[in-house]
């Protein structure tokens, strides 16, 4: 059975994820850690639940989503793995962050790791994640879908009664709407979708009360 831990992180409130089962193996998903707290929160609930961190996966990789990565590879040993679509977004990072908060605050980012793509299966413990790729917020944003326990982790491609902003480099609105139509409110009714940020919801929730996918 899949534990999952929901931290609300740095100055534009980002989802981060803490997702392991029995085995105490772990994945973060989008680690937008950025002040020492943030970074020692998360360090002292893998350390007190004994987590073995296997994997760091980006849904996409604007600044918000992407400010931990560099104490997540530093401190486990693990690098990014992101979409090979989503690259030089990632690449792009830290000019991006200026643009949109008129500040530098210094984001460093390490080096990629594995780049996955649609259908990819990413094993951690019991459990395995599969890649939906749903570009239009990002040309490589995904959401990370387990089928055995019917969740939907959905970075910035859909929220509750939202989805992603398309109006960013590389943002794509047609594609963005075509993708959760397609694979998103295809999946069962049931499955709980976690966002990337604001609060959670259901594939059912959206298909009858999310404005943009009617």
């Amino acid at each position: 059975m899949l534990h999952i831990e929901h931290f609300v992180f740095n100055m534009i409130e980002e989802n981060c994820y803490v997702v392991s089962d029995e085995t105490r193996e772990a994945v973060i998903i989008d680690c937008g850690a950025f002040y020492p707290e943030e970074c020692e929160a998360l360090r002292s609930y893998i350390r007190d639940n004994n987590l073995n961190v296997k994997r760091l996966l980006n849904t996409h990789s604007h600044f918000d989503h992407i400010f931990g990565d560099s104490f997540i590879h530093e401190t486990y040993g693990v690098s990014p793995e992101m979409h090979r679509d989503e690259l030089e977004i990632y690449d792009n990072a830290a000019a991006q962050m200026r643009m949109f908060m008129h500040r530098d605050f210094g984001l460093q980012t390490p080096p990629v790791g594995p780049q996955f793509q649609e259908g990819d299966l990413l094993g951690f413990g019991h459990h395995t994640l599969r890649v939906i790729h749903t570009p239009g917020h990002t040309p490589g944003g995904v959401c990370f879908y387990c089928e055995d326990e019917a969740v939907l982790f959905s970075g910035d491609s859909i929220f509750h009664h939202e989805i992603g902003r398309t109006d960013l480099p590389g943002g794509n609105h047609a594609a963005l709407i075509e993708s959760l139509k397609k694979k998103v409110l295809t999946l069962p009714d049931d499955v709980r979708i976690f966002p990337g940020h604001g609060e959670a919801t259901t594939v059912g929730e959206e298909k009858k009360h999310n404005p943009y996918l009617r």
